[in-house]
């Protein structure tokens, strides 16, 4: 399956608390922090939530 790179671009302050659950149960913390995650329709889901906030690159 497809791999998807996911950065975390920009703060958290000022965001819902259910936006900030999102990030970390994405494994972001800090600001430019990467992960590899499988591209699954969940993690998809998750990314729509906050693509206002990150990054999304294929890896």
């Amino acid at each position: 399956m497809a791999q998807i790179k996911i950065t975390l671009t920009r703060s958290l302050i000022g965001y819902p608390k259910d936006q900030r659950a999102t990030v970390k149960a994405l494994g972001l913390g800090k600001i430019n922090t990467s992960v590899v995650k499988e591209d699954t329709p969940t993690i998809r889901g998750m990314i729509h939530k906050v693509e206002h906030l990150v990054k999304v690159e294929e890896a």
